[in-house]
């Protein structure tokens, strides 16, 4: 898991933000945690690599 946090801001529709949180919540699983979920799918299908914020190189390697 990443040590440090950056903020990304989205502008959404309020109805499509009710409906995702509901369907977040439903899942069990936090708005934030889907998006990043989603970010890391993008990454990994257009192969950008990236690594963690203060990960070390010895011990971490690219996420799966």
């Amino acid at each position: 898991m990443e040590h440090k946090t950056a903020r990304l801001t989205v502008l959404l529709d309020p109805a499509k933000k009710r409906a995702f949180e509901t369907l977040c919540a439903q899942q069990d699983m936090t708005p934030s945690q889907v998006v990043r979920q989603l970010i890391r799918e993008h990454l990994r299908k257009h192969g950008v690599e990236w690594r963690p914020s203060g990960a070390d190189d010895k011990n971490r390697s690219v996420p799966e």
